[in-house]
């Protein structure tokens, strides 16, 4: 009895929720389709609007244009000249095929057309008089004006645009520039949208439906009628009105139903008012389809809801099966507790071995810390390696011409020529302190390095630089070629480490040219903004494309087996980008390497500095 209660109840709520869903109008659902429907028909109407938009933006400033032309000026300055007549003729009628446009033609200040681009058509606006239209009227006064109509001599509908034509600050006439406007109207035939535009009075200027055409959507009051015959807009087109009736909607929506040849049909209605234009644009979309889906889906609905009756039967019979077994699902329980128990120890089985490889994963962890530990350990002595390895590179050079000086010295003092010897003397301990700040620098190569940056001269480094490759370019029977310019650039930069990056690649450029024809290596500086470009040319074999990809890893050298450790270019790399410069290597198409340093400009150091 209590099932038969409860199985009662629900289906009468079924039956208030269908009620209301399909109740008087079916008003929901008709709603929702209608908001639907609404915003397709809103798509459609920004697509006319902006089509119309676009169409006429593209013409507004023609007129003006062309009203600055010579031949216009000249013509509405002496009207009555037939080659200037006949000149300005052909030139609007250029116009109007170039820009394909309806008609361009001058009218006088009394309103007479002197000249137009249907000059020799059966129709030609010379000698008509336009004196009437609003557009001419506006700009006589001045102003850039815009009009819509029925032409009254080419019975072609047009929009107009009319600009006053200046001569000497003075209006000596008006031009206008009609724009067909058939293309977008044909556009809009056989659609699902009827769309038409209407003036300020409601008469449908254009329209899809050729049958609506100068019909009124409002009435056809004496006084609308006046200030339509007062601009002559419509010419003599035959007014008639239109049959429709705004309809009261339920839905929020405006709907308006329009009978057209013994047919009445309802139509969802949009307008938009284009205010540059004056006029009105609107779509209708045909709500047969509409109120055809709601009904639809009010069926639907119906139908939803009584198979929806149908399932809670047959839950609720299915339920009282369900009591009925609750019996044996007692009897069943008891065999069930017992099968849990036995799985609840077998649980607490796998738990244990759980906790086991628990305990057995920490121990790993800590194993595996220990290694990372190691590994670091590891890569810090590789870096410490690899930081004596380019500390033996970098002093290579200048103890080698530190040795040449003190050979020289010895050779010296044997003919009694103390002061060269003392000079020698000199040399050595500035390269012994080079060599020392050298060693510094390489020393804390791996963090910022502690030498300030700041303005460097690139003749004082560059000089620094040949004493030190002058031996190995002897021995290379190369030659340098320095061109620094009249005023050497000043860059933003360490000095030592400068030098210590032209040494390098100096060197490698003398290695590369040495037992060749050309041995020439050519070092020259420019300007590319606020940037100083130094390039260091040789003539060698060149850098492959495979090579110059590697060029500045650590370790990499081309060099045979004791020639080198791989870690000049390197460490020149990591030297330019720490000065916020930028070092490249090029192969020209004359042969050869060039390699490119870039560095920041920096103001000139005064004497004092220096």
């Amino acid at each position: 009895m209590k099932g038969r209660n409860r199985l009662l109840a629900a289906l009468f709520v079924l039956l208030l929720v269908a009620g209301a869903a399909v109740g008087p109008g079916g008003e929901f659902v008709m709603r929702r389709y209608m908001e639907e429907a609404s915003l397709q028909a809103g798509s459609a109407l920004r697509l006319a609007v902006s089509a119309l938009r676009g169409h006429l933006s593209r013409f507004e400033p023609l007129p003006e244009l062309i009203a600055d032309h010579d031949e216009i000026e000249l013509l509405v300055s002496d009207p009555d000249n037939a080659a200037l007549r006949s000149a300005a003729n052909l030139h609007l009628k250029e116009i109007n095929g170039l820009l394909e446009s309806s008609d361009v033609y001058v009218i006088k200040m009394n309103g007479d057309t002197i000249a137009a681009s249907n000059y020799d058509s059966p129709t030609s606006f010379i000698g008509q008089n336009f004196s009437y239209r609003p557009y001419f009227q506006d700009a006589a006064r001045g102003a850039q004006s815009r009009f819509y109509a029925l032409g009254t001599t080419s019975l072609k509908r047009g929009y107009y645009f009319a600009s006053p034509i200046r001569v000497d600050g003075a209006i000596r006439g008006v031009i206008v520039f009609k724009v067909d406007i058939d293309s977008i109207e044909t556009s809009w035939q056989g659609g699902e949208y009827k769309i038409f535009v209407t003036d300020p009075e409601g008469i449908i200027f254009m329209t899809g439906s050729p049958e609506w055409l100068y019909a009124s959507v409002l009435p056809l009051t004496p006084e609308r009628l006046a200030r339509t015959q007062a601009s002559r807009r419509y010419a003599e087109a035959d007014l008639k009105p239109l049959s429709i009736r705004e309809d009261e909607s339920t839905t929020g929506y405006r709907l308006t139903s329009i009978t057209d040849r013994g047919v009445t049909r309802e139509y969802l209605t949009l307008s938009n008012y284009m205010p540059e234009a004056d006029w009105t644009v609107n779509v209708l979309m045909d709500t047969g389809s509409v109120r055809t889906q709601a009904h639809t889906m009010q069926i639907a609905i119906l139908l939803f809801f009584g198979l929806a009756g149908l399932a809670v039967a047959i839950v609720f019979q299915r339920r009282a099966r369900v009591e009925e077994r609750m019996r044996l699902q007692d009897e069943a329980r008891n065999e069930l507790e017992h099968r849990v128990e036995a799985r609840t120890a077998d649980l607490a089985r796998v738990n244990r071995r759980i906790e086991r490889e628990i305990a057995e994963r920490r121990i790993t962890e800590q194993k595996l810390r220990q290694t990372q530990a190691d590994l670091i350990q590891a890569g810090k002595l590789a870096g410490l390696g690899q930081m004596s390895a380019a500390l033996s590179h970098e002093l290579a050079q200048p103890l080698a011409a530190a040795k040449t000086y003190a050979d020289s010295a010895g050779m010296l003092i044997d003919r009694d020529r103390l002061d060269d010897a003392r000079d020698n003397v000199r040399r050595i301990s500035a390269l012994i302190d080079r060599m020392a700040s050298i060693s510094r620098h390489l020393r804390n190569f791996a963090r910022k390095p502690n030498e300030k940056l700041g303005p460097v001269s690139l003749a004082a480094v560059m000089s620094d630089t040949i004493e030190i490759v002058a031996a190995r370019l002897k021995s290379a029977d190369a030659a340098l070629l320095v061109e620094l310019g009249e005023t050497p650039a000043v860059v933003q930069a360490g000095s030592v480490r400068l030098q210590q990056v032209l040494v390098n690649i100096i060197t490698n450029a003398a290695d590369a040219v040495e037992g060749l024809e050309d041995r020439r290596v050519h070092v020259r500086t420019s300007h590319e903004g606020d940037k100083v470009v130094l390039r260091i040319r040789d003539y060698g074999p060149g850098v492959p494309t495979a090579i110059a990809e590697r060029i500045f890893d650590p370790f990499f050298t081309t060099k045979g087996v004791g020639r080198g450790l791989g870690l000049g270019l390197s460490i020149s790399y990591n030297i330019v980008k720490d000065f916020g410069g930028d070092l490249t290597v090029s192969a020209p198409e004359d042969g050869g390497a060039e390699f490119r340093i870039v560095l920041e400009a920096a103001p000139a150091i005064s004497e004092a500095a220096e």
